[in-house]
Order: structure tokens, then sequence, then C-alpha cells
């Protein structure tokens, strides 16, 4: 069959190269300026160069988001970045502005402009225009779009299309909203948002509170994830899956990317998926989340399928994530990391590596780094050492095993 784009995020440069070795295709990253997510923006240009040449050993690209709705003040140092971002190897940009593709196109034309979810792409025509008028090479399909949407514009468009399949969900329209502007000053599209809808709110009707004590309700959506829709998707002629998260932690990066790759692999054999298989795909997946989830707008869910009905708590916080293998020690078949949950003799433990299937063994022993044996060890960031019936390399996962 043919190639698809596995796309991942990446908040840093270790999740961006974490993101490549377990499988990514490309990697969209944030810069400094001009760009949405501010806080998961921090990458540097020398950390953008950095990426952009890791990529290449590994055959992936790096496109950078340069998202932001700009104000008058907003386009000083643009064209100087955008030459920049050309000059160090970034396959693609994404963008929000029609003003910021026209200058990108100007001034950066090697640059691959990629017009954000943030424009709303529901329809073939706006894609087609896009693509005529503006030269953009690729659409990021609004999240609103259906299953049904996207197989429509897919067909009757001759531009890239992209889809997200897994992630955080906005609760307003393509991530158009105020609330955190009203709430904060902090202008969700110009960088800043506080994510006020997932906060606690207090319900009521006029004077009478309806909300109980300590049961307090948010307004966010339940993360997306599209396992069941990805086979559609790709027969669809999607080229592009998006996993969303440059706010995520390294373990979730690794461990999404690598369940989503090893899906995509199986797809593109040929044979259609079992309903079997899916079930064990999408178990594998949520193994990584600690968010509830659903099928997003790609199926119609609505109210108790989609949304958080429910007060924000710490119940489903990952604690599976056990740390990074920091040595392979041969000659006493063990291997050393630093310990980022608790860990003790007898827990089944689960290894990802990159493009291999996971594999399981169990703690018989664990000693600290200067060799004394313990039962259990519930220290963030201390060195341990586990026996291991099998080799392992550095920078390989290591998680508690969940059947």
């Amino acid at each position: 069959m043919r190639k698809v784009e596995l796309l991942a995020p990446a908040g840093d440069l270790n999740r961006c190269k974490t993101a490549i070795r377990f499988g990514a295709d490309a990697v969209y990253i944030g810069g400094q300026s001009f760009s949405l997510r501010s806080r998961a923006s921090n990458f540097t240009i020398e950390d953008i160069k950095e990426a952009c040449a890791y990529a290449k050993q590994y055959g992936s690209e790096i496109h950078v988001t340069v998202n932001m709705i700009p104000h008058e003040e907003d386009f000083e140092g643009l064209e100087t970045y955008l030459k920049t971002l050309e000059e160090i190897g970034v396959k693609a940009i994404i963008v929000a502005s029609v003003s910021i593709m026209e200058i990108a196109r100007r001034v950066a034309p090697s640059l691959e402009i990629h017009c954000s979810t943030q424009m709303s792409i529901t329809n073939a025509e706006t894609a087609n225009y896009l693509k005529e008028e503006l030269g953009v090479d690729r659409v990021v399909l609004a999240r609103e779009c259906t299953l049904e949407n996207v197989k429509k514009i897919t067909k009757n468009t001759s531009i890239q299309t992209e889809a997200f399949i897994h992630g955080g969900m906005c609760v307003n329209y393509s991530g158009r909203c105020t609330l955190s502007n009203r709430m904060t000053l902090r202008d969700a599209n110009r960088g800043g948002c506080a994510q006020s809808c997932r906060w606690e709110y207090r319900l009521f009707d006029k004077d009478t509170e309806l909300t109980k004590e300590n049961q307090w309700f948010t307004m966010g959506s339940r993360d997306l994830c599209a396992a069941n829709e990805l086979e559609e998707l790709i027969h669809a002629g999607v080229y592009s899956f998006k996993i969303e998260g440059r706010m995520k932690t390294e373990y979730y990066v690794a461990s999404i990317v690598s369940a989503y790759r090893h899906l995509i692999d199986r797809i593109l054999e040929g044979t259609p998926l079992s309903k079997e298989e899916v079930v064990e795909f999408r178990k594998e997946i949520l193994k990584g989340e600690n968010r509830s989830v659903c099928n997003g707008l790609y199926t119609n869910d609505r109210l108790e399928n989609s949304l958080i009905l429910h007060t924000n708590s710490d119940q489903d916080v990952n604690h599976d994530f056990i740390g990074k293998v920091d040595r392979y020690k041969e000659n006493t078949n063990s291997f050393t990391l630093k310990v980022r949950n608790v860990v003790k003799v007898g827990d089944t433990l689960e290894v990802l590596s990159p493009h291999q299937e996971n594999r399981i063994f169990q703690v018989e022993w664990i000693k600290d780094k200067d060799g004394a044996f313990m039962e259990e060890c519930k220290n963030p960031m201390r060195l341990i050492e586990i026996p291991i019936p099998f080799e392992v390399a550095e920078e390989d996962i290591v998680r508690r095993y969940r059947p």
C-alpha cells in the first residue's frame, strides 16, 4: 500500500528524539516565537537545527508550528525566522494565517506550508482554493469533521490531507476559543491558552447551586482515540495522521507513537484487521493514556460519550512508567535505570523498544547503586539495577505490565 505519515508531537528536543526513535515519520515542534502553546514551544534555533539533523539520520522530518493569529505587532522578525527555518532543514511550517502563508511563500519558498486545523477546513472547495490560490501543500482537517466528511474532502481534492488520530480535543470550534482571554487575559490564539475549559466549575440556576460539595464539573472534552477508524482513514486516502500533545511527557510520546506505529504498519500489510486485532491495538494505545478517550466527532459522539462529566481528579494518573534504560550490562544480564515510579521485587514489567514487539519479564531482584539488595524502590530518580532475560538498549522504555 501507499506510504502514509505518522506525525508526532514534541515539547522539547529529548521528546523529539524519542518520537523519532519510536517510529514517527515526522515530528511537529514549536519555536520560541510565532507559535501556539507557548509553554510547549521552547525550541531554540539551535535545538531546531539539531532536531532536523537527528531526524535526517532516521529518514524523518521536522515540522514547525507558526500557527499564532498575528496582530499588527506580531510580524517583527517573522521573515528572518522563516528564512532561518528553511536554511536549517525544516520540512514544513504549520500556519493559521493567510498573511504568514504569503510571507513564507515569498521569503522561504522551499518550506512546505501546512494549513493548521485552526482554519477549520471542512470541505474540499476550501482545500482546493488554498492550494490553487495560496500554494498551500497540505491541509490539516478540522477536528469537527466526521469520518464521512474526511472521505469526501480527500476524494475531491488533490492536496494532501492530514487528520488527527489521538490526543486532546478543544471543546470550541477548531480551537478558536476566547475563554482564556476573558478569564485570564491570556490569548489562546497567540500562544497563551490557560485551558479554562478544564477548570472546575460550579453550576447555578439563578441563586441556587446545583452542584454538590466536591462535585464540580469541567467543560473539557475527552481525548481522541481513532484506533477504530484508522483503517478507514488510510483507505480514504488521508496522507498524514497526527497525534496531539506537545505538553505531554516523554513516556506518553514513546508509548503512543510506538503503538500507532505498529497499528499503521499492520494496516499497510494489506490484510483487513479483525475486530479482535483492533481491540488489542486500541488496548495497547491506551496503556500510555491518563485521560478518558472517545472517538471524537468521527462517529458523532455526543455528551457522555465525549465530554468529561466528572470532577477533575488524579484517579486516572498513569503511574506505569518505571524509567528508561540507562545501561545494559551484558556480563550480568541486567540493566540500570533511574526510577520514575514505584517498582518492587516480583513486579512484571514490559520493555518498549523501537520497531520491536513489546517484551515482558519479572523482577527477580533489585540493587541500589552501591550493590545492596532492596525489596522495592519508591524514590524518584534513584539509580537501580534489575536483572533481565533478554538484551535491551539505552533509552528503551520500561513500564509496568498490564495485560
